[in-house]
C-alpha cells in the first residue's frame, strides 16, 4: 500500500459515525445536565456547540430514554434510563474527544 492508501486507511480509522457521534453528544449533555451545565447557554459555553445543536440535543435525549426535567430553561436527570451513568463519567475524556470538546 503507497503513502496516500495509509493515509486514507487511518483518515477512515479516525472518523466516527453520525450515530456514534450523535449518541456521544446526548449522553455528553446529559452528563453536563447532571454536572449542573444544565441550562442552553451554559452548554455552549462549556462545548463550544453550535446554540441550535444543543437545542436539537435536548430535543432528542428523551430518545435515549433519558428523562429530562425542563423547569424554565434550566434542564435535570429525572432518570437515565437503559444508560449508565458511571460509564459516561469514567469514560468521559473518550466521549470528549470523540466529539472534539474542551
Amino acid at each position: 500500500m503507497n503513502s496516500s492508501g495509509v493515509l486514507t486507511l487511518l483518515n477512515m480509522m479516525s472518523e466516527h459515525s453520525k450515530t456514534k457521534t450523535s449518541f456521544y453528544r446526548r449522553i455528553y449533555v446529559a452528563y453536563l445536565v447532571e454536572q449542573g451545565i444544565n441550562t442552553v447557554p451554559n452548554i455552549i459555553a462549556a462545548t463550544g456547540m453550535p446554540r441550535r445543536t444543543a437545542q436539537d440535543t435536548f430535543a432528542a435525549i428523551h430518545e435515549l430514554d433519558i428523562q429530562l426535567q425542563n423547569t424554565h430553561g434550566v434542564y435535570s436527570i429525572q432518570s437515565w434510563g437503559a444508560v449508565n451513568p458511571v460509564w459516561v463519567g469514567e469514560n468521559i475524556q473518550h466521549i470528549k474527544k470523540v466529539l472534539n470538546y474542551p
